[in-house]
């Protein structure tokens, strides 16, 4: 049961013009289940995408970086569940490289214009057939107002669907935005999460759109971790359809762009957040804030060390204020020449512990009062500079183990 994470709002999803997104099943997998979407972008779009930094890295994200950088313009993407067509060797690249062109044959485009997405399970041959079979039933479900059906399709082992929508003012001009992802486990994204989508029909010029998407997954997907574990198909992807009336964004540091940016990145949050608050098994969602750092690196290294111990995990899903495993963490993070003595450490408002030590006026029965909490705030104060960072996170449960033993069957 995902912690305090409600199904999309259809009404918060905004159709982005110039971007049509079609579902089908294709049987990827299992039968009786949306696994197969495509969506099509008229020309003009601007596009640009992060991906695994798992050197194992799966086809499709090898295919999609090699696309990016050709000048032919994406004009669709096609993205299956069920398979995650990694550890596959060339034959799942081949595999990969025959859906784009498929896909292509039918849209009178070149393959490098495609972009495929693939995600599920690891070292299995891509069912190349299947997904052929279907195209044509997602081409012609193919809508501008599809998104929350598409955020459906993409799941795998997720509870809930995930897609949140905002919309601004640029010039005098309404900007939408909408955007899907997928996530539950095997997360630790170290640049995006395992797929997420970004679309806005505000136009930004192309020459922008890396470092947009770039600083939007450093401030978002890259501060979550489920489990540590970083997936081989990691995918962030932005469009720009570039159909809204305004002057071409091409600077960060304008008005306009600081106003998209700013729209981007709350949905983008909202979608890294959701992953975490859907983590397999999850009872709890976490957020660990380091400040008094040198520098954000270092408080970011502190937050994730925290984040990532088994004992912190298991304590929070037991309720248990056993706060010295957090103290642990942060004494292994790395961080050489860390003073202990400086340390303060706080669960929301309670003062657990003050230089180091255990605080005078703390009680166990208010930190087991927080932690029995869904939602729970582990501040550290390192006490050597002004710098701070956060990292989102859930408890460890024993559903967690079940997922992930079972799984496959």
């Amino acid at each position: 049961m995902a912690v305090n994470l409600s199904p999309p709002d259809p009404s918060r999803l905004y159709p982005i013009a110039g971007v049509r997104l079609g579902v089908t099943e294709a049987g990827v997998r299992k039968a009786g289940r949306k696994d197969l979407t495509v969506l099509l972008l008229e020309p003009g779009a601007s596009v640009a995408g992060v991906f695994t930094q798992n050197r194992f890295c799966a086809a499709p994200v090898q295919i999609c970086r090699e696309h990016l950088q050709r000048a032919t313009g994406v004009r669709a993407m096609l993205i299956n569940t069920g398979n995650a067509n990694a550890g596959t060797g060339e034959d799942g690249r081949q595999r990969a490289m025959r859906t784009c062109a498929a896909l292509a044959g039918r849209l009178d485009l070149a393959s490098a214009q495609i972009l495929p997405f693939s995600t599920g399970v690891i070292m299995e041959s891509l069912p190349v057939e299947r997904i052929e079979a279907g195209l044509d039933a997602a081409l012609a479900d193919a809508r501008e107002d599809n998104w929350a059906r598409a955020a459906e399709a993409i799941m795998t082992t997720d509870t809930v669907a995930k897609a949140f929508g905002a919309q601004l003012t640029i010039a005098g001009v309404r900007i939408s935005v909408t955007g899907i992802a997928k996530g539950a486990g095997m997360i630790r994204p170290n640049m995006a999460t395992m797929l997420g989508l970004l679309a806005t029909d505000a136009c930004v010029s192309q020459d922008l759109m890396q470092q947009l998407v770039t600083e939007l997954a450093e401030a978002s997907f890259n501060r979550v971790t489920v489990d540590g574990d970083t997936s081989t198909n990691d995918s962030f992807v932005l469009i720009a359809s570039n159909k809204a009336r305004h002057a071409v964004i091409d600077s960060l540091d304008s008005e306009s762009g600081r106003a998209l940016k700013g729209a981007l990145l709350e949905v983008a949050r909202k979608l890294a957040q959701a992953i975490v608050r859907d983590g397999e098994g999850a009872t709890k969602f976490i957020s660990i804030l380091v400040e008094g750092g040198k520098t954000q690196a270092e408080c970011r290294q502190v937050a994730y060390a925290i984040a990532h111990s088994p004992l912190v995990k298991t304590a929070f899903f037991a309720s248990d204020p056993n706060l010295g495993r957090i103290l642990a963490a942060v004494g292994y993070a790395g961080v050489d020449d860390l003073d202990q003595g400086a340390i303060d450490l706080y669960l929301d408002q309670v003062h657990v512990a003050q230089r180091g030590g255990r605080h005078p006026a703390y009680r166990e029965e208010d930190g087991q009062r927080v932690m029995r909490q869904s939602e729970i705030t582990v501040r550290v104060v390192l006490g050597r500079g002004a710098a701070a960072d956060t990292v989102w996170t859930c408890d460890l449960s024993h559903d967690y183990v079940t997922i992930n033993a079972d799984y496959r069957s």
